[in-house]
């Protein structure tokens, strides 16, 4: 993680996956837990996505242009990997297929299922997703954020 903000956001999050050791002896506390770091790393992924591609375009374009995407990007909601790879073709179609390449399976599952699993947590939906899953898929998702990083910062 480069930028700042998101690697505050991940140490926050690394600190707060960290304090679940004090549950470890409390499995509904743990899995409370789990559901709430779950809309956490999903929230996270939003931002992520946001501040990556607003980032480039700061860089890359005029105020105007990027003032521009900056606002549009602010309505990205829901990031499923499929909302992600439909973002990141309008950037780049070559950027699009090699992120749908390095995330097609285990990475793809693990974002679709946090952000699934948010939804059903934020609608007071039956929820079974577990502290040592959501840890899985924490991993994975931080993965596709690097992958993001990377094409913008390439």
């Amino acid at each position: 993680m480069t930028r700042r903000n998101l690697w505050y956001h991940k140490q926050y999050l690394d600190y707060l996956f960290s304090k679940s050791a004090l549950l470890k002896e409390n499995d509904e506390l743990l899995a409370h837990w789990a559901r709430y770091l779950c809309v956490l790393v999903s929230g996270w992924l939003e931002i992520s996505v946001y501040e990556i591609y607003s980032d480039y375009a700061q860089k890359r374009s005029s105020e105007n242009v990027s003032r521009y995407v900056s606002r549009r990007l602010r309505k990205f909601q829901n990031p499923k990997m499929n909302n992600i790879l439909s973002l990141t073709s309008d950037f780049s179609t070559e950027w699009k297929d090699m992120l749908q390449q390095c995330t097609n399976g285990e990475i793809k599952d693990a974002v679709d299922s946090i952000v699934a699993n948010r939804h059903l947590i934020a609608h007071g939906e039956s929820c079974n997703i577990s502290y040592e899953r959501l840890r899985e898929y924490y991993g994975r998702a931080v993965k596709a954020i690097e992958l993001l990083e990377n094409q913008c910062n390439a």
